[in-house]
């Protein structure tokens, strides 16, 4: 990754071991999870599911729900 998402321990997790390619995926799966639940990102519930989400999304290897 080119630069550090967020200023916490999940956004450098996610810069030292996601590539571009996987988080250009995350951001479109982040962009369909937003639009189909109606999320308000000035929401702190709605940011910790986002936050919840990535990480199952990125670093689980379970199948998605």
């Amino acid at each position: 990754m080119a630069f550090r998402p967020f200023p916490n321990d999940l956004g450098l997790r996610v810069f030292e071991t996601i590539c571009s390619v996987c988080w250009a995926e995350w951001v479109a799966h982040q962009q369909a999870l937003i639009n189909h639940h109606g999320l308000n990102l000035q929401d702190p519930k709605a940011r910790a599911y986002l936050y919840e989400s990535l990480e199952q999304y990125l670093f689980t290897s379970e199948p998605q729900a």
